[in-house]
């Protein structure tokens, strides 16, 4: 009695096929899916195979079973009235392909949705594809490496959802056809950034008062000793009516606009300021008030300063300093820091060329320059070569040009312009009022390069 839904299934090559792929894609998917959701799955090629992949193929043999029995049943369609009770079979018929299609309906919609969940994950946004390893590679540090990629890079509601898949298809096609820039633009740069109002200050509200926050900046010197010096900043954050950083940027009535000269926002000629008191406009002395006009202007929100919050790259010497006073780099090493600086500016072809050859420079240096350390300490030399390396490796990557300062980080002023783009009483009104560059407007110091500031030891903090 089942014969007429066997000879429809089996009588033509299509639908035989159809039903090889989705029996293929449905066996496949149950396997994997318990492994991925209980976590044991570390490849993020295995979540594309699983919510991509595989989907696909479940799709394309369900299309492909129905235009087989079309074709199968016009072939045997003089075979199937000589078929005895016939109007059982085809009740039959009727009830497998409904109890069919409801189980295809359920696993097709898990497909669907557990593949949009997949594509905001980091690990597909940053593993699975290539240009996009330096961004992933940042975002594995404080203080955001647990915030999804898709919390800040997508807009709320169906629209920003539909927005970044449109722009992500975009993407992938230059990358598939290898058109896509290198290095790979921030979202800044393309104007593909979601407003922070929509992201950002869901967890960040711009009315909330943050106190003054005790900034400790520990540097060492390329001396022999690599001697340690220390910086105290009391900053000014403030926020909402009560001043401060946030507060003369984003407090209530507050509104800046500005004009890029280029991409990277690092050249700002013209700023506009708006409070209670009024409109002030502020234009650089080397501008042109004709060039300005036609430049594109921008609205001031939270990431025109904290523009890399989530992927943050660092330089040589701070980076150094920093592993320096993690105790990644032992001090104990005479010009550790300078060696360390100078093999890391210098050019490698390739990572894989760099993760050998700075290890190497380390030995190399004190095997030449101080054996008996080299001797003593081959441990410690060890751990500063891997160490070093490390820095180069989250930090450098020449086969998609990412270097040393590719991505300026406007937070501060030390290392890139930041705050000096608009904060260099340059830019100035009609009335030569200039936007100030006085320091204590944004901190206090209450120590500079010092080898042991009394204010860390007032404070108990002498030995952190």
């Amino acid at each position: 009695m089942k014969r007429p839904v066997l000879v429809l299934l089996a009588s033509h090559w299509i639908s035989m096929l159809g039903t090889t792929l989705v029996t293929l894609a449905g066996f496949s998917w149950l396997f994997l899916l318990p492994e991925n959701l209980r976590g044991r799955v570390g490849n993020p090629y295995i979540g594309l195979l699983l919510f991509v992949a595989i989907p696909i193929v479940f799709f394309v043999g369900l299309a492909l079973i129905p235009v087989g029995i079309l074709l199968a049943k016009r072939r045997i369609g003089a075979t199937m009235d000589a078929l005895p009770d016939r109007k059982n079979a085809l009740r039959r018929t009727a009830i497998f392909f409904a109890v069919m299609t409801v189980a295809n309906v359920i696993i097709g919609s898990q497909f669907s949705y557990r593949a949009v969940q997949h594509m905001d994950t980091p690990q597909f946004c940053g593993q699975s594809c290539h240009v996009m390893q330096p961004e992933f590679t940042a975002h594995q540090f404080p203080p955001h490496q647990a915030v999804g990629c898709a919390e800040c890079h997508i807009g709320p509601g169906a629209g920003g959802w539909f927005h970044a898949k449109m722009a992500g298809t975009s993407q992938l096609v230059a990358v598939v056809f290898n058109k896509f820039p290198r290095p790979i633009e921030s979202a800044m740069e393309d104007n593909k950034l979601v407003s922070s109002a929509e992201t950002y200050e869901r967890c960040h509200t711009r009315e909330r008062l943050a106190g003054p926050r005790l900034r400790i900046i520990t540097k060492y010197k390329d001396d022999q000793a690599n001697t340690r010096t220390r910086s105290v900043l009391m900053m000014m954050v403030g926020g909402g009516a009560a001043g401060g950083i946030h507060g003369m940027h984003m407090g209530p009535g507050v509104r800046i606009r500005y004009a890029a000269a280029d991409k990277k926002r690092q050249s700002i000629p013209w700023v506009e300021y708006e409070d209670a008191k009024g409109k002030r406009a502020y234009l650089s002395s080397d501008a042109k008030p004709d060039a300005v006009s036609k430049l594109p202007t921008f609205e001031m929100q939270c990431v025109d300063c904290h523009n890399r919050a989530a992927h943050s790259f660092e330089q040589p010497d701070r980076a150094v300093d920093a592993a320096l006073a993690a105790g990644e780099i032992s001090t104990g090493l005479p010009f550790v820091k300078k060696t360390a600086v100078g093999l890391l500016k210098a050019n490698y072809e390739t990572g894989a060329e760099a993760q050998q050859k700075i290890p190497a420079g380390v030995a190399q240096f004190y095997l030449e320059k101080y054996p008996d350390i080299a001797r003593q300490r081959s441990g410690d030399i060890q751990a500063a070569g891997l160490a070093i390396a490390a820095i180069y490796g989250r930090n450098v990557f020449p086969d998609l040009k990412v270097t040393w300062g590719t991505y300026p980080n406007n937070l501060g002023h030390a290392d890139y312009p930041g705050c000096f783009r608009c904060h260099d009483e340059d830019h100035a009104t009609t009335d030569k009022k200039t936007i100030t560059q006085d320091c204590a407007a944004c901190h206090n110091a209450l120590a500079v390069d010092e080898a042991a500031p009394d204010v860390l030891k007032t404070l108990g903090l002498a030995d952190k």
